[in-house]
């Protein structure tokens, strides 16, 4: 399905998530790559050994979960788009997403904007609690959403009406 659509299978999303343990532990990185492509600066960018070494530049990442603190440094440094953090521990039933933002205009603190899922198809009003800049090394910015839990592993991007 994905070289064909571009969208992941379920199974492809599910063999990258953490344990349901480790995202009651708090914000945890989540990457969905899943072409093997010569591509490394996740991998690079995280300074706590979150991503394992890679054997092969084309190796698709691997996380030590148990390093990561959920900084979200890597989401910048993905040059694919592929990399989110979630924090399910945020509220009862509002969890927190970190998401790329490559467009303009970009989102204002505060703002609710549509979250949508891998299709582009709207599954929610999110609220935009931060916009941080990834760095100066690109124009990337890393957007945190406030999104229905039920909908923190679908929501990947959001439309600004």
């Amino acid at each position: 399905m994905l070289k064909k659509t571009g969208v992941p299978t379920s199974g492809q999303v599910e063999a990258v998530k953490p344990s349901p343990e480790r995202l009651a532990e708090g914000p945890v990185v989540i990457v969905e790559c899943f072409q093997e492509i010569p591509c490394d600066p996740c991998y690079t960018a995280c300074k706590r050994g979150g991503f394992l070494p890679f054997e092969d530049i084309n190796d698709l990442p691997r996380m030590d979960f148990a390093k990561c603190n959920g900084c979200g440094i890597c989401i910048g440094a993905c040059p694919g788009l592929a990399v989110f953090v979630v924090d399910e521990t945020y509220a009862e039933d509002k969890a927190l997403l970190m998401i790329p933002w490559e467009f303009l205009p970009v989102p204002e603190e505060g703002s609710i904007v549509k979250g949508l899922n891998r299709e582009g198809d709207v599954l929610a009003d999110v609220e935009v609690k931060k916009v941080r800049s990834a760095g100066s090394h690109n124009q990337t910015s890393i957007l945190t959403l406030i999104v229905p839990k039920k909908y923190a592993h679908d929501i990947r991007s959001i439309r600004v009406d």
